[in-house]
């Protein structure tokens, strides 16, 4: 059974389309048999998703740091639920439990913990696929900034190897199916 790293928001104050969607890949993730492992919340739509990959028999993987189970925060329904101290330790544990990762939309530790990963990949250190799901047009702007970044030569054009862009589930399985890695870049059958 393979491991998918997915990391989203916890608000509880978004529109539902965002919880609607990420209950579906939810229920994709339990059909194609794949472990959710997220940061262990039951609100947002860490918790929409938690929920439908365990209501479809799925199995969810939580690895919550210790001050946000004091707020009762955590997804108790969890196969199981790893407590950490801090942040870091959390990123850590995610990483190395995971066979790619999801970016779903979310706010700032969201795009923390995407940045890290992607970081990592650029640094051929991670070499797992990486897909980023642009639901709406949610990362339209920051697509753009890393066209900017590569335009005024920040980074290589490589870069854009480094991870795929998706509009539907459908799309997101479909990348992480077709990514290969060759030393030194990382390949995807794909068009933005």
């Amino acid at each position: 059974m393979k491991s998918l790293c997915v990391y989203c928001a916890s608000s509880d104050r978004l529109a539902a389309r965002y919880y609607a969607l990420a209950g579906e890949l939810g229920v994709e993730m339990a059909r194609r048999r794949w472990t959710l492992v997220y940061g262990g919340g039951k609100t947002g739509i860490m918790g929409a998703l938690a929920r439908g990959v365990k209501a479809h028999g799925g199995r969810v993987v939580g690895v919550i740091p210790e001050f946000m189970k004091a707020r009762e925060l955590e997804f108790t329904e969890a196969d199981e639920l790893i407590s950490v101290l801090t942040m870091r330790e959390r990123k850590m544990l995610m990483e190395t439990r995971a066979d790619a990762f999801l970016a779903l939309p979310g706010g700032w530790g969201t795009l923390e913990e995407l940045m890290e990963i992607l970081t990592l990949a650029h640094l051929e250190v991670l070499r797992k696929p990486v897909v980023i799901l642009n639901q709406d047009g949610y990362y339209d702007d920051l697509l753009r900034l890393f066209d900017r970044i590569v335009d005024e030569r920040f980074m290589h054009a490589t870069i854009r190897g480094k991870f795929g862009v998706a509009r539907s589930v459908d799309e997101v399985f479909a990348l992480i199916d077709g990514w290969s890695h060759q030393p030194g870049d990382a390949k995807w059958f794909q068009t933005r």
